[in-house]
């Protein structure tokens, strides 16, 4: 870092431009997005995050403090500068000392699908920020190979989701801004059975995990390849989506709460699946390369 690339006022131009990508018409305008705080720029400056980091801001302290996103950043030629805490401030209240600056993620479901998945999770008008984070995370600690997020759902690139995810959004492959409808279309020509995740759901979940890996005719086998369809958190799957599935399935409520909420449902459903493959690794993909 050069003496030279020292930013001191919180009022200019470049600090400006750093703090607007908080909205989404900038984002769009520039095709850049904003990550905040130690842990997710780590997991995106890392040599395995899957995302174009452009710059790194650090405060003084913070450059001292995180040596290792210094040298990370250093290896992939990342620009870094220096800036004051009212400069690293003014850019995000939630930094903490560290924000990075990236290219928007690539919409479609390609990304996903060209890693051949066996585990997926797919939002359709998921709009809370915070959900869609942590669905996010929770698809990545139980091994899914990516998650897809409907046109209708929460920008990707929503600061708070990507605070919420906690890294994971550099972990795995995530793609965006595809209809619900070809979202699945695509997944099941690529061979994963889709589950919809509901309250009202004809199968068990838990029943469904006594079964996986030899599922009687017309059951699903949790241990096959399969995306999670997940909805809305206030109204959960309209009618139309959940009619793109093969199953609906309720995740069983042993005590008196009346719900789960979406990030928890999604995380039992990931894992109840991921455990089922994890006994039957080579159950093969039901249908794979079929029209859609």
């Amino acid at each position: 870092m050069d003496a030279r690339d020292l930013l001191t006022n919180p009022r200019s131009d470049r600090v400006r431009a750093v703090r607007a990508l908080a909205g989404r018409a900038a984002r769009e305008r520039h095709g850049r997005f904003v990550v905040e705080g130690p842990q997710a720029v780590r997991e995106a400056v890392s040599p395995t995050g899957r995302v174009h980091v452009r710059d790194l801001y650090l405060t003084s302290a913070a450059a001292q403090r995180y040596d290792e996103i210094v040298q990370a950043a250093a290896r992939r030629g990342i620009r870094t500068t220096l800036g004051g805490d009212a400069v690293l401030a003014a850019m995000s209240p939630d930094a903490q000392g560290v924000v990075a600056v990236a290219d928007l993620l690539e919409p479609g479901s390609d990304v996903v699908l060209a890693a051949a998945p066996r585990l997926v999770a797919v939002l359709a008008q998921v709009r809370d920020p915070g959900n869609a984070g942590a669905v996010i995370r929770a698809a990545d600690a139980a091994g899914a190979g990516g998650v897809l997020l409907s046109a209708a759902s929460v920008d990707v690139h929503n600061p708070k989701v990507v605070r919420s995810t906690a890294g994971s959004l550099f972990h795995l492959p995530v793609g965006h801004g595809v209809a619900t409808r070809d979202a699945v279309a695509a997944l099941r020509a690529a061979g994963l059975a889709v589950l919809a995740a509901d309250g009202a759901g004809e199968h068990d979940l838990d029943d469904l995990l006594d079964v996986a890996g030899a599922a009687p005719a017309g059951v699903p086998d949790l241990a096959a390849p399969t995306a999670w369809l997940f909805g809305n958190e206030a109204w959960g799957l309209p009618d139309a989506d959940r009619a793109l599935a093969d199953a609906v399935v309720r995740v069983p409520l042993h005590g008196r709460a009346e719900s789960l909420n979406l990030a928890t449902a999604a995380t039992v459903c990931l894992y109840a699946s991921a455990r089922a493959q994890r006994r039957a690794p080579a159950l093969p993909r039901p249908g794979a390369g079929r029209a859609s």
